[in-house]
C-alpha cells in the first residue's frame, strides 16, 4: 500500500485526474511523484535563511533602521561594557533614561513593561504564523514574597495562553522561585535543616501549582535551564512534574543544555524514565548561556569544567539530540531553541525525511524575540511551528537581562555580523523596489 506523504494529497491527486488528460488507470504512486514534479513547489514555500523580505516583514523602516544601529553599537564590545556601566549608575540614581531605553534595546528584545503591553507584539507575531512565549525576565530576588509574586505572574501567562491561539507555551525559571543557594544545596544532596525542609517545600508547591494550572489550561510550559551547580534540583522537580502531568500529552518541559558534555547522555536518560513511567518527554533543546561563567567556576573550585572542550563537541551533541528526538517524536515532544542556521535546517530536513509534517505539534522552532528573524520567519512561512521567546517586565527589573542580550550578540562570534548584513540586503532590496 502507498501512503500519501503530505496530508491533502489524496484530495488534490483527485482533483489533478479530474483536470488533467492522466488516464483513471495510472498506478497512484505515479500520480503522486507527478504532484510533486508539477504542484508542489507551488504550494509548499521552499525553505531558505536569505529570504529579507520574508525576514522582516514584519518590520517598518524605521523598526529596520533602529535594529541596524543596535547590532552595531552592540558589535563593539568596549561600548558595550561602557554602556553597561553608565546605564546600571543612570537607572540606580534616578537619572530620567527610562524613556530611551524603552525606545530603543527594550523595544527590540522585549514585548511590554507587562501582559497587557505585550498584547501589541504577540498579535503582530501572530500574522506572521509565529507564536508568541511570555517570559517574566525579572531576576535577582531572593525573598518569599518575591518567589510568590513570580508564581502568580507566570500563572497569568497560563491564563492569557488558555486563551490566546497566539501563545503556544508559557515558561519560568525556578530560580525566580526559589533561593539560589537553597537550590545548590538541595543538588549537592546536603542535609538540609528543619527551616530549609519546609522552605524547599513551598518551592515544590509552587512549581507543582504552575504546571497544574498548565495541565489544566493545556498549554505546555517549560522550565528553563539555569548554572550547573544548581541543574539537579531543577531536574528532579521537572521530573517529577512530567510524571503527573505528562500522560495523556507532553505538557511540561525540561531544557537540555548541549553545550554540557552529560547532557546528551542525560536526555536519552530522561526518555528512560518516561518510558518506564509511561508518560511523554517534553525537552527544549538548546546549547546554553552560562559558558563562561561554568568555565569560571571549575576554575575557581579546582573541578573538571562541565561545559565541552569545542564548539564542534557542542554542534555534535546538539544533532545527536535532534536525531534522537525525531527518532521517538511519538513520544518526545522539542522544542528546538537554537539561533543557529545549520541546526535549524537540520531539523527541517529531518522532519522531511522521516515525512514529519511541518504542523507536527511535537516538534516546535523558538529564537529569542529581537534576533535571528531570519530563521524564524522563514520557518514559519514555510508552515513549521515557530514561537519567539518574549521577555517582558518593568524596565528596571529586565536591564540585567537587556545587558545580557547585547554581551551575547557581542560575544557570539558571526551572530551580530549575520544579522547586520542581513538588515542591509533588506534596506538595499527595499530601496530598489522604490525605483
Amino acid at each position: 500500500m502507498f501512503v500519501s506523504p503530505l496530508p491533502g494529497f489524496e484530495t488534490l491527486a483527485g482533483v489533478v485526474l479530474l483536470n488533467t488528460q492522466i488516464p483513471s488507470f495510472v498506478p497512484i504512486r505515479y500520480l503522486y511523484i507527478y504532484i510533486f514534479i508539477k504542484f508542489v513547489p507551488q504550494i509548499i514555500p521552499m525553505l531558505s535563511f536569505n529570504n529579507t523580505e520574508v525576514s522582516f516583514s514584519g518590520k517598518s523602516n524605521n523598526d529596520l533602521n533602529r535594529s541596524y544601529w543596535l547590532f552595531k553599537m552592540v558589535s563593539n564590545s568596549t561600548f558595550v561594557n561602557l554602556g553597561k556601566s553608565l546605564t546600571t549608575f543612570a537607572i540606580n540614581t534616578h537619572l530620567p533614561i527610562k524613556g530611551l531605553i524603552k525606545a530603543t534595546i527594550f523595544k527590540q528584545f522585549c514585548g511590554g513593561e507587562n501582559i497587557e503591553e505585550c498584547d501589541k507584539t504577540i498579535k503582530e507575531l501572530g500574522k506572521f504564523n509565529v507564536g508568541t512565549i511570555l517570559d517574566y525576565s525579572v531576576e535577582g530576588k531572593e525573598t518569599e514574597h518575591d518567589f510568590d509574586a513570580c508564581m502568580t505572574e507566570t500563572m497569568e501567562t497560563v491564563a492569557k495562553a488558555k486563551n490566546d491561539k497566539n501563545i503556544p507555551f508559557c515558561v519560568f525559571k525556578v530560580t525566580g522561585l526559589a533561593r539560589f543557594d537553597l537550590l545548590e544545596k538541595v543538588s549537592a544532596k546536603y542535609n538540609l535543616s528543619a527551616e530549609e525542609q519546609k522552605e524547599f517545600g513551598r518551592v515544590q508547591l509552587r512549581v507543582n501549582s504552575i504546571c497544574k494550572a498548565a495541565h489544566e489550561a493545556g498549554t505546555p510550559v517549560f522550565i528553563d535551564a539555569e548554572e550547573s551547580w544548581i541543574q539537579t534540583a531543577i531536574d528532579d522537580l521537572a521530573n517529577q512534574m512530567m510524571v503527573l502531568y505528562n500522560v495523556e500529552k507532553p505538557i511540561v518541559y525540561n531544557t537540555y543544555q548541549l553545550y554540557r558534555k552529560d547532557r546528551y547522555a542525560y536526555l536519552r536518560h530522561s526518555f528512560e524514565l518516561a518510558q518506564q513511567g509511561n508518560y511523554y518527554l517534553g525537552a527544549k533543546l538548546v546549547r546554553g548561556a552560562y559558558m563562561e561563567k561554568e568555565r569560571k567556576r571549575a576554575i575557581e573550585k579546582g573541578y573538571p569544567s562541565p561545559i565541552q572542550d569545542s564548539k564542534e563537541n557542542t554542534d555534535r551533541d546538539y544533532d545527536a539530540a535532534i536525531l534522537f528526538c525525531t527518532e521517538h517524536i511519538d513520544r518526545i515532544a522539542i522544542c528546538a531553541g537554537t539561533h543557529n542556521e545549520h541546526s535549524s535546517m537540520n531539523l527541517a530536513n529531518l522532519m522531511n525525511e522521516k515525512t514529519i509534517a511541518t504542523s507536527n505539534k511535537h516538534i516546535y522552532f523558538s529564537q529569542l524575540l529581537g534576533m535571528s528573524d531570519h530563521i524564524s520567519f522563514n520557518l514559519a512561512n514555510a508552515g513549521y511551528n515557530v514561537a519567539k521567546y518574549v521577555p517582558y517586565g518593568p524596565v528596571k527589573e529586565v536591564l540585567p537581562y537587556l545587558i545580557r542580550r547585547a554581551q551575547e550578540n557581542t560575544s557570539v562570534k558571526g551572530q551580530t555580523g549575520r544579522e547586520l548584513s542581513l538588515i542591509i540586503k533588506e534596506k538595499e532590496r527595499r530601496k530598489a523596489a522604490k525605483k
